[in-house]
């Protein structure tokens, strides 16, 4: 049976008279029936990834892929008068993640099916994910982000568990969500929730009452937690998906002949991050429901669980309150106090407890000594936690500490949203990069050929003027395609220094009216939501909005310098900016930023680095030759170095250097008053000259320094640019989360064995 006939067969009609919305359901339906026929019997040991957040993006055009059917689809329905474009568009983007982490996630589950690696994910069926975020006069306004529909991807089952919580028994019920590699088998995320959840509730945005947990649990990723309710509903969550995870876990491994004594044989666990750390008390107090003794317990689960570190932020390290764990996890403290005794007995560093002074559990802490493993996720940020912030753990289990380098799918993030540069690619080097990241190194003999670079050329004034138009019909905004494109695109954080780029902007706004030219247009490019509670993050925001409107009033200024801010960036909005950026801003304050993924997918997609040496900036540097990139700014010694010493005063910069001054006197100037809020600008501009905790004015000077040297080079050296943009494309493989996840394999998880 023909493409066409099978999809015809599932609509009971001609291709040409269903309706988009009838395709979608056809594909989807076909998309469940090929992805089942790639499950496979799980064979000794089985990887659970536990993660807070999956961001997994659409799903359609991805699984098409993985599956081999997407150029097949495309032309059945083009030969029917159809555009898979267009169906694409019913397919709503599952709200279950936000940030980097769970776009992590999210890939490594994409390379375990890949690879044919038993490998399944444990997380939440978010309702409302984080919040769907617009902008009205200058300010960001949060409200639902729903996406669930009679006909989502992820499919309800019978299979239910008991969790307990606050001393009252809730039942989750597990949904399952398929997985497929490509080429590869079918794995699936295990995603749990509460059937007597109501979305009614939430009401004036996105506020509802949070000690309703039966009808709460699962409406929001990362409830706000600026009062104690909303802190303690985040342990209410992290319990719901460790309880009913180990529950699966538990019952998949018996399921197999698992007698619970060997479950390290049968299961890996890894945790994402300190969210699922109760996973390490929940699995002893079950194992001892089934008779295993404590100690034995303890020596079972470290074997199985491993834990990943992606932050030396030490507000995300989390700590919760022992009040908050005797309140809603009553059943665990006794084993959490039990685990502490057992840690003091192997050190007397009461930093590395895992119940501090203040009577606060420390869930890294809990992680580190009872998992195998603890890594980091880039090169730099390992070292940091051995050398600085984890040093006493390290000294205490040297063996424990390792470093993966995190990496993203090429899958999504070239083959998917980039199509012009995979053709392109295929025509010189061959697809073996498809499936064999490495095999981009083959582009390098085309560094000097011209005909090459100008087809790369063509690809990204192509992927501009998709972009262009994307951007005028969502966002109601026309932007130069002349222009450079320079993208900042992640979570709005002061660490990310979003504010770094907004006083370089007002920088080159008063250059502009000065005369002072530049060598060539600039639409600089955000997309970023700030947490509700996260006052500053949102100031910043209002910034960069009220400053847009202020360059687009003023003609001298608007034909050399745009500011787009992206409503509701999401992995949609990622797909249409990362082919078309020609200038990625990588500006985190050097050791703050893990590692890092966005500065990977742009780089795969030809754009250049503007980076401070952070995350995985540093291992970019190294693969491509400092040539080819643009770094600029403190080292993470200087920065570590500043913080120890306590001298850092930003009022001195402030008023030793005239360029630094003039731009943050202007967030309370005339023009920026006229267009926006006192309020957000006094408090941002009160923020940069007595805190700036993030130091952003000492690396002022060097970023406007370089990111002119990358305009320049830019608009006075096209072939070069175009030589610099080939090799970050060729030495993008080492990248791949394909490599991470065999190196994860190779030496903690041991997969299928």
């Amino acid at each position: 049976m023909s493409f066409t006939e099978t999809l015809q067969s599932i609509t009971g009609k001609l291709l040409a008279d269903c309706t988009d919305q009838e395709l979608y359901l056809a594909l989807l339906e076909l998309v469940r029936q090929k992805s089942a026929d790639r499950v496979q019997p799980v064979t000794g040991r089985k990887l659970y990834y536990i993660s807070a957040e999956f961001l997994i993006g659409k799903l359609l055009s991805n699984n098409l892929i993985n599956l081999g059917l997407y150029d097949e689809a495309r032309s059945a329905l083009a030969a029917a008068g159809k555009r898979l474009s267009d169906i694409e568009e019913v397919e709503p983007e599952p709200s279950l993640g936000n940030g980097g982490l769970g776009r992590l996630a999210a890939c490594f589950l994409d390379s375990l099916a890949t690879l044919n690696l038993p490998g399944d994910g444990v997380g939440l069926r978010y309702h409302f994910g984080l919040f769907h975020q617009s902008f009205e006069d200058g300010v960001q306004n949060e409200k639902p982000d729903p996406w669930l529909t009679a006909h989502s991807w992820a499919e309800k089952t019978d299979t239910t568990y008991p969790v307990e919580l606050a001393g009252k028994e809730y039942t989750a019920r597990l949904y399952k969500l398929a997985v497929t590699g490509y080429e590869g088998r079918t794995n699936t995320l295990n995603l749990f929730d509460l059937d007597t959840i109501d979305e009614s509730i939430v009401h004036d945005g996105i506020a509802f009452d949070k000690t309703a947990i039966d009808k709460n649990l699962t409406l929001f990723l990362y409830p706000d937690d600026s009062d104690e309710a909303g802190r303690r509903l985040r342990v209410y969550q992290q319990y719901l998906m460790v309880s009913a995870g180990a529950q699966l876990i538990l019952a998949e491994c018996a399921a197999r002949g698992c007698n619970f004594h060997d479950l390290a044989d049968y299961a890996a666990i890894q945790i994402n991050d300190t969210h699922p750390s109760m996973v390490i008390p929940e699995l002893i107090r079950l194992l001892g429901e089934r008779g295993i003794e404590f100690e034995e317990a303890v020596e079972i689960v470290t074997k199985t669980c491993a834990y990943t570190n992606h932050t030396i932020l030490a507000e995300a390290l989390e700590k919760w309150p022992r009040a908050y764990l005797d309140a809603v996890v009553p059943q665990l403290m006794p084993i959490i106090e039990k685990l502490d005794a057992l840690a003091r007995t192997r050190t007397e560093d009461e930093s590395l407890a895992i119940i501090d002074k203040d009577d606060r559990v420390h869930m890294a802490h809990m992680d580190i000594h009872f998992t195998h493993s603890t890594n980091g996720v880039a090169a730099l940020h390992t070292e940091i936690l051995k050398n600085s912030e984890l040093h006493g753990f390290y000294e205490l289990y040297p063996e424990k500490f390792n470093n993966k380098t995190n990496g993203i799918t090429f899958r999504r993030w070239l083959l998917e949203c980039d199509p012009r540069l995979t053709a392109t690619l295929e025509k010189h080097i061959g697809s073996g990069f498809r499936k064999d990241a490495a095999e981009l190194e083959k582009l390098l003999a085309f560094v000097d050929d011209e005909t090459v670079l100008s087809e790369l050329t063509a690809v990204k004034k192509a992927n501009k003027e998709a972009l262009a138009d994307w951007l005028l019909h969502t966002q109601k905004v026309s932007v130069n395609t002349d222009a450079v494109f320079d993208i900042q695109s992640k979570r709005l954080h002061e660490y990310k220094r979003q504010q770094l780029n907004l006083l370089y902007l007002i920088h080159q706004y008063y250059e502009i009216k000065a005369g002072h030219l530049p060598a060539v247009p600039l639409v600089s490019i955000f997309g970023a939501k700030a947490a509700p509670a996260y006052t500053i993050a949102k100031d910043i925001i209002h910034a960069l909005l009220t400053l847009s409107k202020v360059i687009a009033a003023d003609p001298e200024v608007s034909k050399w310098l745009q500011v787009v801010f992206v409503e509701n960036y999401n992995v949609t909005a990622a797909e249409k900016l990362i082919p078309a950026c020609d200038l990625s801003e990588q500006i985190s304050l050097a050791s703050k930023e893990a590692s890092g993924t966005g500065n990977m997918k742009f780089m795969l997609n030809g754009a250049l680095t503007l980076g401070t040496m952070d995350g995985a900036n540093v291992e970019i540097s190294q693969q491509v030759g400092e040539e080819n990139i643009y770094i600029f700014g403190q080292t993470s010694d200087q920065v570590i170095h500043r913080y120890a010493v306590g001298d850092y005063d930003p009022a001195q910069w402030v008023e030793g250097d005239a360029n630094i001054r003039r731009a943050i006197s202007f967030l309370t100037g005339p023009e920026m008053l006229a267009a926006g809020h006192a309020e957000n600008l006094t408090r941002l501009h009160d923020e940069l000259i007595h805190k700036d905790w993030f130091q952003t004015l000492p690396d002022f000077n060097a970023y406007v320094v370089r990111k002119g040297q990358a305009l320049s080079d830019y608009a006075c050296d096209p072939t070069g640019w175009r030589r610099k943009c080939l090799v970050n494309i060729a030495k993008a493989g080492m990248f791949s989360s394909d490599r991470t996840i065999a190196e994860y394999d190779r030496d903690i998880w041991h997969l299928g064995k």
